[in-house]
């Protein structure tokens, strides 16, 4: 089946599209990649979906608004791949959309919003779509993410007992499909969790203080050119979240500008180069604790972080002598494994196979994700369901 995955992450910056040809053979799920494609937000739509992200208030009339305009804005993106990756014959496509609120109380989800109507997608390309993939997964007791994990065990099952993914996007994210070691009753089942802020709050810092003329830390310039601050670091690090046992998840409703604000008071002499510092450092620190408790003895990584030399350098000195690959050796480029993963979750979806897993999200079962809206050339032909795959292989074209 031809696939295209559409995804935009908590930094609401772009949205990226996916295509892969994806099959099952035996107990393997067979990902055969066909490139990717991303476009910006609008400054507009970007602005528009800041001003309503909590802390901030907002009003239904802008929420119906924004459903509509991230909808046609991701339909737009998705026939952009449709065309240029798979001259037209993409058979399902799966949108994440983009989140806007993650309801956690205490250590329960109550619910999550994705915005970005799967209609405008269906309208557009013809293609039946998957959408609202996290709500199964919350209505049955887990986090509702992280969700690529279901990608990350079947990738990395295998592998060495130790490996663990990484994913640093707004958010940073683990998955340990050997779940950290093995228990007296056996192999342990695979964990995995959002582990905190991976650039988040450093997006937050420089565009406040740049009042907007910058969005994050291009090159990790700043964090380069800064001093982490012992006490700021022990005052964000005294944060209950790390703590919190998995599974557990967050988002900018924990992680965002007036929480760092409030973090600041008393360090208002701090430059802005300082404060990046700090917060790199506070990314690469929770991320290697949260690692090294899962006995890692490598990390494979990718996401947007990737992209910052600061913030990996800190990394990769926090993990000490834990193995640290970039996606890319094992053959998923950085900059389009969450848009494929999702890619995967929505072809599981149409075979009526499980997408998550119950011992990472904390649900009291694995389900069949998301919902359905039929494209106009009908519902994908499904001629047989196969078994739920075991483990996944990635080849090249």
């Amino acid at each position: 089946m031809r696939v295209i995955g559409l995804m935009s992450g908590t930094s609401y910056d772009a949205i990226d599209a996916a295509a892969a040809d994806i099959r099952i053979d035996g107990d393997t799920l067979v990902l055969t990649p066909l490139g990717m494609v991303s476009e910006p937000y609008s400054g507009e739509l970007r602005a528009a979906v800041a001003a309503a992200v909590p802390p901030a208030s907002t009003t239904v009339g802008q929420i119906c608004q924004l459903d509509t305009e991230i909808g046609q804005a991701f339909a737009a993106v998705a026939a952009r791949a449709n065309a240029e990756l798979c001259d037209g014959s993409a058979e399902l496509i799966s949108s994440h959309g983009q989140t806007m609120f993650h309801w956690v109380e205490g250590a329960q989800v109550k619910g999550t919003l994705q915005l970005g109507q799967p209609a405008w997608i269906a309208e557009k390309t013809g293609c039946t779509v998957v959408s609202d993939l996290r709500s199964r997964d919350v209505a049955t007791g887990g986090q509702g993410a992280p969700l690529v994990s279901a990608f990350d065990v079947l990738w990395l099952n295998g592998r060495t007992s130790g490996s663990v993914a990484l994913n640093l996007g707004g958010i940073a994210n683990v998955t340990a499909p050997g779940g950290g070691g093995t228990t007296a009753d056996g192999p342990a089942v695979p964990i995995a969790f959002d582990t905190g802020p991976a650039n988040a709050l450093i997006d937050a810092a420089v565009s406040e203080f740049t009042a907007g003329e910058q969005w994050f830390d291009l090159g990790g310039a700043l964090g380069a050119a800064g001093t982490p601050n012992v006490d700021l670091l022990a005052h964000l690090l005294s944060e209950p979240y790390y703590t919190q046992p998995a599974p557990k998840s967050t988002g900018k409703e924990l992680f965002h500008r007036d929480y760092l604000l409030a973090a600041l008071r008393g360090y208002e002499s701090l430059s802005l180069a300082d404060i990046v510092a700090t917060l790199t450092a506070l990314t690469a620190r929770t991320v290697a604790d949260s690692v090294k408790a899962l006995a890692a003895t490598e990390v494979v990584v990718s996401g947007g972080g990737t992209k910052n030399p600061t913030l990996m350098a800190m990394l990769r000195d926090e993990l000490g002598d834990i193995a640290l690959v970039s996606s890319d050796e094992l053959g998923v480029t950085s900059d389009i494994k969450e848009a494929l993963a999702f890619a995967v979750l929505g072809f599981l979806t149409a075979h009526g196979l499980p997408g998550s897993i119950a011992s990472c999200t904390g649900a009291r079962h694995a389900s069949v994700l998301g919902s359905l809206t039929p494209g106009s050339r009908g519902l994908p032909r499904i001629t047989s369901v196969p078994s739920a795959p075991k483990t996944m292989r990635i080849e090249a074209l």
